[in-house]
């Protein structure tokens, strides 16, 4: 069996074999020469989750702090330490880029490439390499960005060396990204002299404690087996009563954030111009501030919102389409990601070429007409890791019930009945710029994704394995083993 993706989805997955599949043989391949996915690419000032940790942690190992916001490092170093407690870093190959998957019938094997390698085979293909390409971020056409006598960095790739002390920063952007650094780049001995975000349109933004009081008190007073379970269900809970009241009332929750936001800056600010969106609440996703770090930059003057469209880049700066000109030392483009199914990886079955929006997702982890591929993509609207432990726990059912059946494949077949719908209804940039490369989904269950945790743990850990939509084949003989090396 093979994980492919050595990130938060990687690790946890690996950790649910470790558990519930004890004696499993298997490979992690990452193609970068460390663990931790997004934790350890990402190294921009201020880099942190954007939703609490005591969802994005894993279930089987709860985060331990009250810190519901935790920076970068901190998240990595919890990655680290738990593929380390449950093994799993001795089982990681580094320097293993996949290219190319390739399923043989007659085998029931997946034949894998990877350049400068050995090709391997397995039986099993776990895709956790998650979503966007990690070699370059986006960048939209920014016109005369060639003249700019500045620099010009894209967070995705900082460059540590980076010196904005005493100068003036623009950030591109108006995601969790531009909101994490616009504070972050104002901290310290080497804090920048202003910043600020030049976005074209607003977003959500919402403040939330830098630690989870609730938590706190809960740790107090209770032992960790029961404080770290109750602080989970809790935060769920309020992601799934956030998201619900926000789809269906949402000129309320609009005037709930209005209000909140109002109250956090400056009298006579105009907060309808650059904190009130177009789009409805969690039509996209909201971004949180700890403690309202960014509010607090704006209230002390050294932090501004733009909002307007770039007519062109200058020598020293931004010329806006208003006319106004913004000066600037260094200007970062957090302009979003670009998003990438598998790594970039080519899946080939039976010597066809698998054209991704020809499939139809099963349960948001299984494509139609793919045999023995499982993928981690997490929820758009909650914490990544709700999805991804949900998905391994069904995959540890699944790897089951091949096994005490004698069965080698499991494959989803498409039900010609059931209407398509884009794989995500979700109006983020990143995702409306590829949502015609991706599979499709269904309009009812199980081809349906239902970005519901609640609706999720239902399916995933109680539906049948061998429901009406899903084939299986008889093991061909060959018994389960590690990746191995192909002949020849």
């Amino acid at each position: 069996m093979v994980i492919v993706g050595a990130g938060l989805s990687g690790v946890g997955t690996a950790c649910h074999l470790e558990r519930d599949l004890p004696g499993t043989r298997y490979a992690v391949l990452e193609a970068r020469e460390d663990l931790g996915g997004t934790w350890s690419l990402f190294r921009y000032p201020g880099i942190r989750s954007d939703s609490d940790m005591h969802t994005l942690g894993y279930r089987f190992r709860p985060w331990s702090s009250a810190t519901a916001l935790a920076d970068g490092p901190s998240i990595l170093e919890y990655v680290r330490d738990t593929a380390q407690e449950f093994g799993v870093d001795e089982k990681i190959r580094y320097g293993h880029r996949l290219t190319r998957a390739s399923w043989d019938s007659a085998a029931q094997r997946w034949a894998l490439e990877i350049p400068g390698q050995q090709p391997l085979t397995c039986s099993f293909l776990l895709m956790c390499s998650g979503y966007y390409r990690y070699d370059h971020g986006y960048t939209p056409d920014l016109p005369g960005i060639e003249g700019f006598g500045g620099t010009v960095v894209h967070p995705q790739l900082w460059d540590p060396e980076l010196d904005y002390a005493g100068k003036r920063v623009v950030v591109i952007g108006s995601g969790a990204t531009a909101v994490t650094l616009v504070p972050a780049m104002l901290e310290g001995d080497g804090a920048a002299a202003h910043v600020t975000q030049l976005q074209r349109s607003p977003s959500y933004v919402l403040s939330i404690g830098r630690v989870d009081a609730v938590a706190e008190a809960l740790s107090r007073w209770l032992p960790r087996a029961v404080a770290d379970p109750l602080t989970r269900a809790k935060n769920i809970a309020q992601i799934i009563t956030l998201y619900q009241v926000s789809q269906r009332f949402p000129r309320f929750v609009r005037g709930l954030l209005r209000k909140a936001t109002q109250a956090a800056l400056p009298a006579g600010y105009d907060v309808d111009t650059h904190f009130n969106p177009r789009y409805d609440p969690w039509d996209q996703r909201m971004c949180m501030v700890p403690d309202g770090d960014l509010f607090r930059a704006i209230r002390r003057g050294n932090a501004e919102i733009v909002t307007d469209t770039i007519e062109t880049f200058t020598e020293t700066g931004i010329r806006l389409s208003s006319g106004r000109e913004l000066d600037a030392d260094v200007v970062v483009t957090a302009t979003g990601l670009t998003l990438q199914m598998f790594g970039g990886a080519e899946l080939v079955v039976d010597g066809e070429p698998v054209h991704l929006p020809d499939t139809m997702a099963y349960k948001g982890m299984m494509l139609s007409g793919v045999p023995n591929l499982v993928y981690m993509i997490g929820y758009t609207n909650a914490s990544w890791t709700l999805k991804v432990d949900l998905v391994a726990e069904y995959v540890v059912r699944l790897l089951r019930h091949l096994r005490d059946r004698g069965l080698g494949v499991a494959v989803p077949e498409r039900d010609p009945d059931v209407e398509e719908a884009p794989f995500l209804d979700f109006g983020a940039g990143y995702v409306q710029r590829s949502i015609d490369e991706l599979p499709k989904q269904g309009t009812r269950a199980p081809w349906r994704l239902a970005m519901n945790y609640a609706v999720d743990a239902v399916a995933l850990r109680r539906s049948r394995v061998d429901d009406a939509a899903m084939r299986f084949v008889p093991a061909s003989g060959r018994r389960e083993s590690a990746p191995e090396r192909a002949a020849g």
